[in-house]
């Protein structure tokens, strides 16, 4: 059963190809919103904090700072609104999930960069 699951998934659902990112990368997501009949791009540009799951149901979640308060949001990867995505910067980080980072203030919450 899962086989079956995982050759439909893979034969009928559109993967778009996005750039290679993970946890401590700063990127800008670029997303279409739809108002009535009008649709307009946003972007959304943050730190990733985590990504999740694997295939059909995989997801990043971002955070950005808007003003003193911290906004997050979480893309399914395979969502149809998703136009492109762009990295500004690659993280130099050790974990999977940086949870620690919605804790830190002022200059500890900048990540360093990774080195080429």
């Amino acid at each position: 059963m899962a086989d079956l699951l995982k050759f439909v998934q893979d034969e009928f659902v559109a993967r778009k190809d996005f750039p290679v990112f993970g946890a401590g990368d700063t990127i800008t997501v670029f997303y279409e919103i739809k108002e009535g009949e009008k649709t307009r791009t946003q972007f959304f540009k943050g730190v990733v904090i985590q990504r999740r799951g694997s295939g059909n149901t995989e997801t990043f979640t971002i955070r950005k700072m808007s003003g003193a308060v911290g906004v997050e949001r979480i893309f399914p990867v395979n969502l149809p609104a998703l136009q492109k995505i762009e990295i500004n910067k690659k993280g130099a980080v050790r974990r999977a999930r940086i949870f620690y980072f919605r804790d830190l203030t002022g200059k500890k919450a900048k990540i360093k960069d990774k080195r080429r």
